[in-house]
């Protein structure tokens, strides 16, 4: 987990200590959601690489494309760098080719404090280092969206556990970051700069939400300015809809303690990006991409299981997750204007994927060569922000599920004709759907001699029963 994270840790655990109120629970939730994330996390795509029987788990090498042909030797250029191992330094990188300049690299590829772990494997093992990092990055992200999510909302640390797991595991990890090692920082950013929103919407943490900021924008300056951009439409929402900052003046005051911690932070990791940009105005340019959206058959068939594709964007998070997120509209336990505002902003973020002008905002004023949507990632953490608020109070009720369903079956028969679906997506869509509406079902059968949803952290004489999210609570969800 990155440093940030750790500190992130505390906070959390700090808020559950601080007393009685909604926020109030057992110390280690936090660290147990985290933790959990985490470790599910890592199990979970290590199992994926060796089904695939890919490298380290079996003969079939990642190292294709890309992946292969510039960030492994980037890698290994950077390994034998610190470690006082090369000819080059940090200005010439002597090689590639017959020499090219080495400090945008750096600044584009490799200034994640993550990738300073290849320094530990030998220069044989470079391959392995580079998973090694990967699977860390992956990591930190799950376990940094659970931690929000305990921030957002109170809630069981189990299902936070799982959904920070659906989040960093989406489609778009294995479709796209986990090829392009580099994006995996802007994943873990985003639930970071979400919470450096909350601190600055809270009047909490002044000087530790900029080192976050200056954090993400190091690691990964392009995928950052996309988690900024989501983590401000996050921070929107919080502001109009959190009891805390009912009023505009308090809502203002939020916004503008949140831009000053962005611009201190990016000032922070200014002499990185400046060089990285001026850099870009002395290489080869790339050839200019006229944007083409993606058909909305194929845009809707990427947010089921077995989709796959370059041209639209990787929207899977696991269908009982995509199942509770569609039961936010329609889940009368949760704030209408929470739902409301999540809701539109979940719409909103998807139409600006489809749409130039957003679409260039969204890739800072330059459409990409490659692949078109590399912020996808962002609308994945929406999805799973919206389905935590609909499960943290409990099981939506039966209304809710039936909606949410129905909604998901319209999905799905509107991406019915699309060219990236699977033989098998709508027989595991279908398997699925069933048993998360089954056991749906079964835990609010469970739950009704016991209230709310179980907490496993929860006191045995509470019978693990959250506060009724219908009543009244200062947390805005």
């Amino acid at each position: 987990m990155p440093p940030a994270a750790d500190t992130v840790l505390d906070e959390v655990v700090d808020e559950e200590d601080a007393g009685p109120g909604p926020r109030a629970g057992t110390p280690a939730r936090g660290a147990r959601a985290a933790g959990a994330a985490g470790l599910l996390t890592a199990v979970l795509f290590c199992l994926a690489t060796a089904l695939s029987r890919s490298h380290p788990f079996g003969p079939v090498t990642r190292n294709v494309v890309d992946l292969g042909q510039q960030y492994l030797p980037y890698h290994a250029y950077w390994r034998s760098f610190l470690r006082g191992e090369t000819h080059g330094d940090a200005f010439l990188n002597w090689n590639s080719g017959f020499g090219a300049g080495f400090l945008g690299d750096i600044g584009t590829y490799l200034s994640s404090p993550v990738d300073l772990l290849v320094v530990f494997f030998p220069a044989d093992r470079i391959e392995l280092a580079l998973y090694v990092v990967t699977v860390v990055k992956i990591t930190a992200a799950g376990a940094a969206t659970a931690l929000l999510l305990l921030r957002l909302r109170p809630g069981p640390w189990p299902v936070a556990a799982v959904l920070g797991t659906a989040y960093a595991l989406s489609g778009w990890t294995f479709n796209f970051g986990s090829t392009v090692p580099m994006w995996l920082d802007g994943l873990a950013a985003f639930p970071l700069l979400c919470l450096v929103g909350e601190w600055a919407r809270t009047g909490r943490r002044p000087v530790l939400g900029p080192l976050v900021v200056a954090l993400a924008w190091t690691a990964n300056f392009y995928t950052a300015y996309m988690a900024t951009l989501g983590a401000a439409v996050v921070l929107v929402v919080r502001l109009l809809t959190a009891e805390e900052t009912a009023t505009a003046r308090q809502r203002l005051a939020g916004a503008l303690r949140a831009a000053r911690g962005v611009l201190v932070g990016v000032g922070l990791a200014a002499p990185l990006v400046v060089v990285v940009f001026l850099g870009t105005k002395t290489a080869d340019p790339t050839p200019e991409v006229t944007f083409a959206p993606a058909a909305w058959t194929d845009v809707l068939a990427r947010f089921l299981p077995a989709t796959a594709s370059t041209s639209s964007p990787a929207l899977f998070i696991g269908t009982p997750a995509l199942l509770l997120a569609l039961t936010l509209p329609f889940n009368r336990a949760v704030a209408p204007r929470v739902r409301a505002a999540l809701t539109a902003a979940v719409v909103l973020v998807t139409l600006s994927l489809q749409w130039e002008p957003t679409h260039l905002l969204w890739h800072a004023g330059a459409s990409p060569n490659g692949v078109p949507y590399r912020q996808a990632f962002v609308l994945c953490g929406l999805l799973l922000i919206a389905a935590w608020f609909s499960v943290a109070g409990g099981v939506p009720r039966p209304a809710a599920l039936l909606a949410g369903g129905a909604l998901l079956g319209g999905l799905a028969w509107a991406a019915r004709e699309s060219v990236d679906v699977d033989p098998w997506t709508f027989p595991v869509l279908g398997t699925a759907a069933l048993l998360a509406l089954a056991a749906a079902l079964l835990a609010l059968t469970a739950s009704r001699t016991g209230g709310r949803l179980p907490d496993p952290a929860a006191p045995s004489g509470t019978g693990g029963a959250l506060p009724d999210p219908a009543a009244p609570s200062t947390t805005g969800g």
